[in-house]
Parts: C-alpha cells; structure tokens; sequence
C-alpha cells in the first residue's frame, strides 16, 4: 500500500471511530463509545510508533513522539474521547501534508509527464513516424501543432509560435524564424513547422532536465523539519510541564491535557508543506532544488561567486561589429561570410551565420568549400569566390602581402572577408556579457547578497574588459579549478556562498560551496551533478526569482514554528493550570493546526516580485 493510500485509510479509520463513538454516546452507550474510540485511536497509533522506531534507527528524535505520548496517555487514563480527536487531527495532518506535497510537485511531474515518445521524420519526400532512439543529428523532423519538441534543433521554417511555459515559466508563446535554435520540451503553438535536430533526444536539453528531476526525486533524503531542530527541547518541556502538573495538582488528567494540547502537528506537517511548496514553485519558474536543505540555503546566501565563460556571459562568440572596406555594405559582408560560413561547424562559423539569419538573410548553399581547420574556408557564393578567415590566411588566399590587421580588443576575434580576389571588410566577434547583467547584480544585492564576485581561469585583460562597470567586490582570473574551490572556502568567513557555473572545470567549486548553481541543462553533466540548484534554461537571471522563492518560503515555513510553538506553549499552560480538559486541549489544537497549516499552505502561491525573467 501506498503512503498515500495509507494515510487516507488511517483518516477513515479515524474518523469513523471518533463519529461512531459520538452517536453511541448520544445514545446512551458510553462504555461502547469508549471501545470505539480506543478502535479508531490504536491504528493510528500502531503507525505513529512505527515511524518512530524508523526515526530512531536512523538517528533522529522527532516531535512525533510527542503525539504518540498524548494518545497513550489518553488512552491510559480513559480520556478515549480526547484520544479520538487527537488521532483524527493526526491522521488527517498527515492526509492533508500528503496531498498538498502532491499538489505542490505538479510541476516536476508535468516535466515528467510531456515526454514525447515518437516523432515525425521527413523520409525519401514522405513522412514517418519513429522512436525517438531512431532520430539522429542532421534529421528533418515536422513539428504539429500541439506536438512537444522532442530533440534540440533549429527552425527550417519561416516562422513557429513555440509555447516554453513548461521550461521557463514564462506564460506568452515566443516566436521564432527560420535559423533560430528550438529547445526541446517545446510546445508548438502554432501551425507546423519543419526542425533540424542537432542533437539527439537522449543528450537534448529536455531529456537533460527530465534526468535531474527524476534523480531529485529518486535521491532525496526525507525532508528535514526544522521543528525537529527543536524536537528534544520541545519533547522534554512537553513532559516536564506534564509532569509538574501532575505532581502539583495530584491529577493525572492535567498531564494528559498538555501533552494533547502539546501534540507539535502544526510544526510536523506545516513546516514540511511550505518548503516542499517553495521546490515547486521554483522548478516552475525553471529552477530545479534538490531539496528542502539546499532551498533552505539558498535563502541564506551572502556571498556569489561567478564564473564568466558560459555563466556571465553567453559562452559563445557574437559579432560585435561589421567594418566594410567601401565595395560592400556591412550586410553584404555578413551575407557572403555566412553563406560560406555554412559549410563549418566552427564556434565562429556558427555565430556568423546565426547573426545573419537573424538578420533576415536568405543564405544560398555555398559551393566547392575547403576548410583549413582553425584557419578560413574559400569557396564559391552565387558565383563569386569568396575567402573568410583570420587576417593572415585570407591575405594568402587573395595573393596579398602582409596584412594590416585590424586590432582586436580583450576578448575579440577579427574574422576578414574577401570577394572575387579583393579584402573587403571584416567582422569583430567576442563572448559578450549577457544582456542585463548590470540590473541582475543590483537586484541580488537588493535580495541581501552582499559580495559578488568573478572567477575565471580567462586573462585577467579579458575579464577586466568584460566586467567593466558592473561594479563586483572582487575579480580573481587565470584560476585553474583546485584555485576556484580554495577560493569558495576562503570566502566563507563572510557568511553562505553561492557558486555559479557551467563546465566540467567548475563542478569541484559548485561541490565545495555552501550552494552550487549550474547553468542549464545542456552544460556539462558533471557541473549538474555537483549543484545543488539546476537553472533549467541559460538564464543567469532565474537567480532572482529562485532566491527571493526560497526566502520567502524559508520564511513562511519559521512562522510556522514561531506561531505553532507560541500557541502549543501557551495552551500547554493553561491545561496545566486546569482550564483546558483534555477534550478542549485537542480541540484547540485541531483549531492551531488548521491556522498554521493555512499559513503553510500561502508558499504554493508565491509569486516573485522580481519581474519575471523574459524567454529566449
């Protein structure tokens, strides 16, 4: 049987028992009533006791012996009305902490759940459906409407209307033209649409995210409870008051009024509902936790550290600027470099064509390329002989003396164009700074992270260039990986540190930091392995909503405490005072673990201030 199942059969059970009881009891049979209550009471706590044993054969003393005492001692000293309520608030606590898990882990199994199984594959001019083990790179894919992506690729078509919501949270479809990358675990929105895997659905950004949920899921410790930080204070007040009310008065019935009115349901079931409802919401807005621990740090966080490759920046070069020599236009220059261009798998090549597709640009299939790995390609665009590459090798393909280069700034690559025999311009590509990475800073530090700082294995005239004007407390570069852990532990003397990175080189600093942060689901698999927080999307600014969703659920789940403590303690004096029965106390109680319970419940549906972050 199920958790689940159980806990709704220990709910009937009780239930029937305490409203079985009550009309044997208006009926004038109270000695039956009794044995009806006691029947509807032992399940529940049969099951208690058995948590308990596991509890402690793993080491750990919970509140949840604290209920167990107050149904015992009712039953002991006859209270069996007051037993029935206490093993009813207890099992539908556990009934209700079930169900609002399930409730607030929707959206990791609507993640699982949109796996799409086939595709549609362009075949010798017809179309066929096949596994996904069977799509392959450089496949041509037809994407309905209404199908989800199912490998990485790029638009063939002119135009798609892809919903993303289930990866990025954000709710307005993307429009996207011909060229543009497609992420898989994409809804077509609208009409149908050709695709170019580039890579297979077993290595593609949504079987990647699919991956780190099911191993969250399946790894996951059970939750800690921050009330059980407190659990052995609580247990022995609880037993002391119980105990000098008692001795004090000579009633044993004042006992088991406080340790009814002691059972911690509030601070059993509440807290866990509240951060369990923060790890939702935040793989809703595509940051994956793995965990309450790790949601409970990352809330705490004052120190971020930065890596710059793929993390500050795109990872991957962009044209900064286009400088015709006068013969050509600046589009014209892009066009014949990325018509030629098409014919590399270059990071550069790529960038090029990608520029200009973006552009609009209707490139046409280059012919007789030759590449010279590292160095250019030549070829012929509509007829005319064209050379891209560095400075040097289009200057020998065009028979051309020593070249005036041009100057490339930190971080810069100067990519020369030549047409027909003749220099006629060049380009200037860089790993540029991601957009809005000046706002994104300033709002961390608006969230209580107060050093930010960059490390990077890059020169330090690179870093120093790209970083320019952002204003971070500190710039460590020509860092190998063992530097960037030793750097992590020595800025923990200011408090909890975040590490944020992409690659293989950084998985041993996201291990050492208090919280590592990986970027996407395409980085590297050690980096998400290492990270206790995936940004299922690269987008540096889903650190904003995901700190400010564990702060804010951090924070509901210690009102819990606060209020399901101050309440407890204060009933418990009265009980022990003589002004509660043991009925009134589980009364009062049941009536404490639905406010606090509700106040719980208000972390699934938190919504960010910070504005949010807009899909690529």
């Amino acid at each position: 049987m199920t958790q689940n199942r159980l806990n709704i059969v220990l709910l009937a059970v009780a239930l029937l028992g305490l409203l079985s009881g009550l009309l044997l009891m208006v009926m004038g049979q109270s000695a039956l009533a009794s044995v009806v209550w006691a029947g509807g009471v032992l399940p529940v706590l049969v099951m208690l006791a058995v948590e308990i044993v596991r509890s402690l054969a793993k080491g750990e003393v919970g509140l949840d012996i604290v209920a167990a005492l107050s149904m015992s001692a009712a039953l002991l000293f006859d209270e069996m009305l007051a037993a029935a309520v206490v093993a009813l608030m207890y099992a539908g606590g556990s009934f209700l902490e079930s169900f609002a898990e399930g409730r607030a882990r929707r959206e990791m199994r609507d993640l699982l759940s949109r796996v799409p199984r086939t595709a549609t594959r362009h075949t010798d001019g017809a179309l066929q459906e096949v596994p996904l083990d069977q799509i392959e790179p450089g496949d041509l894919l037809l994407i309905r409407q209404g199908d989800v992506a199912p490998a990485d690729g790029t638009m063939q078509s002119a135009r798609a209307l892809l919903d993303q919501s289930a990866l990025t949270g954000e709710s307005m479809p993307v429009q996207l033209s011909c060229g543009q990358d497609v992420m898989s675990g994409s809804t077509n929105a609208g009409d149908a649409f050709d695709l170019r895997v580039t890579r297979p659905p077993a290595s593609s950004t949504y079987a990647g995210i699919v991956r780190l949920v099911e191993a969250a899921q399946a790894s996951k410790a059970p939750m800690a409870r921050l009330a059980d930080r407190y659990s052995l204070v609580f247990l022995a007040v609880s037993v002391a008051m119980a105990s000098a009310a008692w001795a004090l008065s000579g009633d044993p019935i004042r006992a088991v009024a406080v340790l009814v009115v002691a059972t911690p349901c509030p601070l059993i079931l509440a807290v866990p509902v509240a951060l369990v409802a923060g790890l939702s919401r935040a793989a809703h807005f595509g940051i994956l936790i793995k965990g309450a621990k790790p949601l409970e740090a990352l809330a705490r966080i004052k120190t971020l550290i930065l890596d710059k490759t793929g993390t500050l920046t795109d990872g991957r070069p962009q044209i900064v600027s286009v400088h015709p020599d006068g013969a050509l236009s600046q589009d014209q220059v892009l066009y014949f470099a990325a018509a030629l261009d098409q014919g590399s798998k270059h990071p550069i090549a790529q960038a090029i064509v990608a520029a200009a597709q973006a552009r609009g640009s209707n490139l046409p299939i280059p012919q007789q390329v030759v590449e010279t790995a590292g160095e250019g390609l030549v070829g012929q665009v509509d007829g005319r002989s064209v050379v891209v590459g560095g400075a040097a090798f289009v200057a020998t393909q065009l028979g051309l003396g020593a070249p005036e280069a041009a100057v490339a700034g930190a971080g810069e690559a100067i990519v020369a164009v030549g047409v027909d025999g003749k220099p006629v311009g060049h380009l200037v590509l860089a790993d540029a700074l991601r957009a809005g990475t000046a706002d994104l800073l300033a709002g961390l530090r608006g969230l209580g992270i107060g050093r930010i700082l960059l490390a990077t294995g890059d020169r330090a005239a690179v870093a120093l260039a790209v970083t320019q004007g952002l204003g971070l407390d500190g710039l460590r570069s020509d860092l190998t990986p063992d530097q960037k852990v030793l750097l992590v532990l020595s800025e923990r003397k200011n408090g909890p540190v975040m590490m944020v990175g992409d690659g293989v080189n950084d998985a041993p600093a996201l291990a050492a930091a208090d919280i590592g942060v990986a970027m996407g689901a395409r980085g590297a698999a050690a980096s998400a392995e290492a990270a206790d927080v995936v940004l299922l999307v690269d987008q540096l600014d889903r650190l904003l909503p995901g700190i400010e969703i564990a702060q804010r659920a951090r924070r509901i789940a210690l009102e819990s405490v606060v209020v399901g403590i101050g309440l407890s303690v204060t009933a418990m004096t009265a009980a022990a005072l003589g002004y509660l029965t043991p009925v009134q106390g589980a009364l009062l109680q049941e009536v404490i673990d639905v406010a606090v319970i509700l106040n719980a419940l208000r972390a699934l549906r938190i919504v960010p201030r910070a504005p949010l972050p807009v899909a690529l």
